[in-house]
């Protein structure tokens, strides 16, 4: 089997615009620390060397995560929305379908008719179950302000779409399902719509369903379709997200 590594790295960079915080200790600095719970001294370890720990200070949509249907709106189908620890795990594990839409402009808006002929293209129907990620191409500008900005997103119909296909996960290579906030900003100056604001999350509000966000890599994988993606997220208790290793796995 040959594993794919899907995420961008949880790291205090540009692209992320409430960036993690890590602070790390390193061998030397935690040597009294780590003596101490044995009533001994950082001579007594090897070369006074001690542990290697991280403090991290990050919400929970830092990094590739899942979003859970908390996230979108109290709701959902008339129902109290789903926390990242309620959702059930068969929906983070199963056969992938990535859909090309490197074509679409910055700040686009990715249809039904986008999807219909990205499947099309790639001669496949989709099934429930199949987990579906969105190739913009966004993820090269990983590590720089312009990531935040860059990008199409998907629309509520399109949301809707792939719901009624049976999808219960779905994904993106950008910082957000919607279309950027700026590009959303300009449609509700112009429309005075304010329907279109987080148009595809508040899909969530009628049926519950999961994003996965800033995924990466997609453009190594050998091909669309013919592989199984496991996307677990963290376990947090009442949380709108958790973090997730993406991984797609191809049987060689």
């Amino acid at each position: 089997m040959k594993c794919y590594d899907l995420n961008v790295p949880i790291e205090d960079c540009p692209s992320e615009p409430m960036p993690p915080k890590i602070q790390y200790q390193t061998h030397e600095t935690s040597a009294a620390q780590m003596a101490s719970f044995f009533d001994a001294t950082p001579e007594d370890l090897p070369n006074g060397m001690g542990w290697a720990n991280e403090m991290v200070s990050l919400i929970t949509h830092a990094g590739t995560h899942v979003d859970a249907p908390w996230h979108y709106y109290p709701t959902s189908a008339g129902q109290k929305a789903q926390t990242i620890d309620e959702l059930p795990l068969e929906w983070f594990f199963g056969d992938g379908v990535v859909l090309d839409m490197r074509h679409k402009e910055k700040g686009g808006l990715i249809s039904v008719s986008d999807l219909e002929d990205a499947l099309s293209e790639i001669n496949y129907v989709l099934k429930e179950g199949d987990i579906v990620l969105i190739h913009t191409g966004t993820d090269k500008l990983w590590g720089s302000p312009d990531y935040f900005n860059a990008g199409a997103g998907v629309s509520a119909d399109a949301t809707r779409w792939l719901i009624a296909q049976g999808i219960k996960v779905m994904g993106i290579d950008t910082w957000g399902w919607d279309q950027p906030f700026w590009a959303q900003k300009e449609r509700f100056k112009e429309t005075g719509d304010a329907s279109i604001i987080w148009e595809a999350h508040r899909v969530g509000r009628e049926t519950p369903y999961c994003q996965i966000e800033k995924l990466a890599n997609l453009d190594q994988l050998p091909s669309p379709t013919g592989f199984k993606v496991s996307c677990f997220p963290v376990k947090i208790k009442g949380a709108s997200a958790g973090w997730t290793r993406v991984v797609a796995m191809f049987e060689e």
